[in-house]
């Protein structure tokens, strides 16, 4: 047997599918001890300095200081030091096309706006096969999973060559995080005003028959679920409002959650306003994309009323700040959102907008553009990190995530600060948005190992990287 990574001492381990064994064969308790904080996230806000964690079968069972939870060592099949890191929730990751991992830093795309990016791409998009779709998805994912992140959503709208839901769920699958995917579509196209070429959109009605066919074989509403599926049209210039209306009334009768893009830059806005006459706020009551079971992405432009109408109505919003500025799109009103009570998450969207997928990093960016709007003082260093997590969990109706609680589930991060790009750091956490480490030293989901000693734990990533080259090569020569 090999040695286990450095920190990690087990007990005779016995491997099965759902984590370790204990010795009497009773579900196994893992201790992680010794940290230089943990911070909870919970309503307290705690941040418990010398920190412990103890979970079984996936859920938290105690959280507090390492001598508060040395009793569980003497029962521990697996005990994991951590001294010198700080422990977080894992990163909640709300918004991303996985499938664009193949094309970043594409020439002519580099310095486009919205409209102009999506023209240059799409010929691009609709070369790709199931393979490209499971390449790019694996690629995205162990990006994500190796700077602290334990759930993403993805929105997948484009299914060229037989591609289908299916093939990111089974990518996903392979990497070990948990998923939100989000059956996206596009409807209308270029013959009839709408922006993607005809070739890329679908008839309305086949698209309704795979999204009842992806909730029915995937969605799991249960706590601790690995995969949901989510109803996602693309957004309001490529799909139909008869399809807008009929895919929030699918995904209220099957009880899952909408999504789509909103309000992301002034031609958006400009586009509603001519083609539907109202703002896209307006729009999207009108059609039934508000409530609690709906998370818009971007949402640069909302005014004032927009912004009420969605803590009125607990309507989501995703802020990708990388991408929002890698496409001139705008500096979203978050501190107005929050303000106002609207659910804030994050994410980093598609790599062919932003070309890095690192939820640190949209940390960093989402505090200094707001300090750039509204001063230094505007958002702290914790705030961004909250938004970074639990606001994330709140976005994605997980109420079983984006805390370390008793009765939560074991998703978290184990960051390592004794690295170059953090050292130095007096305040450990507020450090994790200011001077964030490159990647996460351990990564659990589900109380099941993902990253440790900053590698991947079930598909080596020299395998992952071979895969994407391979189909960056095919796309390159066509």
């Amino acid at each position: 047997m090999r040695s286990p990574p450095t920190g990690i001492a087990t007990k005779r381990p016995r491997p099965n599918e759902h984590g370790w064994l204990g010795r009497t064969g009773t579900v196994a308790l893992t201790l992680i001890r010794n940290a230089a904080v943990v911070a909870t996230m919970d309503d307290a806000a705690r941040e418990i300095p010398g920190g412990a964690m103890a979970f079984r079968d996936g859920v938290i069972v105690a959280v507090g200081t390492t001598v508060e939870l040395a009793a569980f060592a003497r029962d521990a099949d697996t005990i994991v030091e951590a001294q010198g890191c700080v422990i977080t929730p894992g990163l909640v990751n709300t918004h991303h096309h996985l499938y664009q991992s193949l094309t970043r830093a594409l020439p002519g795309a580099t310095e486009a706006s919205l409209f102009g990016w999506l023209k240059r791409l799409y010929p691009v998009w609709a070369r790709y096969t199931p393979d490209d779709v499971f390449a790019a998805t694996q690629l995205g994912l162990a990006e994500l999973a190796l700077s602290g992140c334990t759930i993403s959503s993805d929105h997948l709208y484009l299914f060229p060559n037989g591609v289908t839901l299916d093939d990111t769920i089974h990518a996903a699958a392979g990497i070990g995080v948990r998923f939100h995917a989000t059956r996206g579509s596009m409807s209308v196209g270029e013959s009839l005003g709408g922006l993607p070429p005809d070739s890329l959109v679908e008839r309305e009605d086949a698209i309704l028959a795979d999204c009842i066919r992806v909730i029915d074989r995937f969605h799991d509403a249960a706590d601790g679920a690995m995969v949901r599926v989510g109803v996602a049209p693309c957004s309001p210039f490529s799909v139909s409002q008869g399809l807008m209306r009929d895919a929030a009334l699918l995904a209220r009768d099957k009880g899952v959650m909408l999504h789509t893009h909103l309000a992301e830059d002034a031609d958006d806005v400009a586009f509603s306003l001519e083609r539907f006459g109202c703002r896209p706020g307006q729009y999207a009551e009108e059609l039934g994309w508000t409530g609690s079971d709906v998370w818009h992405a971007h949402c640069v432009q909302l005014d004032h009323a927009e912004i009420d109408l969605f803590a009125r109505t607990r309507t989501g919003v995703a802020h990708c700040p990388g991408s929002n500025c890698r496409l001139g799109s705008g500096i979203a009103p978050i501190l107005a959102m929050r303000d106002a009570g609207v659910p804030v998450g994050l994410g980093v969207d598609g790599s062919a907008s932003n070309d890095a997928a690192n939820l640190l990093g949209e940390a960093r960016q989402a505090m200094l553009l707001q300090r750039v709007s509204h001063g230094a003082g505007a958002m702290a260093a914790r705030e961004a990190l909250h938004i970074a997590t639990r606001g994330g969990a709140e976005v994605l109706g997980r109420s079983d995530l984006g805390q370390l609680r008793a009765g939560f589930r074991a998703d978290f991060a184990i960051w390592d600060m004794a690295q170059p790009a953090s050292t130095g750091a007096w305040d450990l956490v507020a450090a994790l948005v200011l001077a964030p480490p490159h990647q996460v030293r351990d990564l659990f989901v589900e109380g099941r190992a993902v990253v440790r000693g900053g590698e991947l734990v079930r598909i080596p990533r020299h395998r992952i990287i071979a895969a994407a080259q391979a189909s960056l090569a095919r796309l390159m020569q066509e």
